[in-house]
Formats: C-alpha cells, structure tokens, sequence
C-alpha cells in the first residue's frame, strides 16, 4: 500500500491527493498534525535523501523560527530534532511507494515512474 505523508492542508501535498484520486490509486494519507511524524521513518528518509533535501527551508513555517533554531536545524541531529517537533519544515509530500522507494514533493512525472515501479 503507498502512503502519502503530509498536511492536508498543504497545496503540494492536495495536488498530490488530487493526482493519485484521479488515477484511481488506493493510498494510506498519514497527517503529520494529527499522528505525528514516525520517528524511524524520519531517520530512513534523511538516509535516503540527506536530511538537507528533506528539510524545507523556503516555508513560513522555517521563516517563522528564529535564528538560533535556524542555526540548530544545521546537523542532522538538530534538523531532525527540528522535524519531529515541527513537521511542517518536512518537504512534502513524502510518498512511499512501497519496497524501499520513497519520493519527496509532487511532480507528475515522479508519481507516474512511482506507480510503474510499485
């Protein structure tokens, strides 16, 4: 089963919803503002990508922290610590397609390859 992770209220992450809806593609949507963001997941996600793509540093939410939780966001411990807390800097949507291959943000031609390869 694919699971999208985001915020419903996201526009990335309703595009992606939206894309998936309309080719008739079953998925698990799990709402990081209501169950949270699985910690394993987190740590599996920045191996695969590096914590620095899955950090979203051009949201409010990232322009709303203040210089010194900026600057603690700048390892991986403290980014990741930064994600948990605040799941809003995670890039989204975050798709599992199932057997290890895991895509970030929406782009139709990614979803479409994530399909094939499910």
């Amino acid at each position: 089963m694919i699971t999208l992770y985001g915020i419903p209220n996201c526009g990335t992450v309703k595009k992606a919803r939206a894309w998936l809806d309309a080719q008739g593609v079953a998925y698990r949507f799990h709402d990081f503002k209501k169950l949270g963001v699985p910690a394993a997941d987190l740590t599996r996600w920045a191996a695969a990508v590096g914590w620095e793509r899955l950090l979203n540093r051009q949201g409010t939410t990232w322009r709303r922290l203040d210089a010194a939780e900026q600057a603690r966001a700048g390892t991986q411990e403290g980014a990741l610590a930064l994600m948990q807390a605040q799941p809003s800097v995670i890039k989204r949507p975050v798709v599992d397609w199932g057997q290890g291959r895991i895509t970030f943000g929406f782009d139709e031609t990614m979803f479409t390859d994530g399909l094939q390869s499910s």
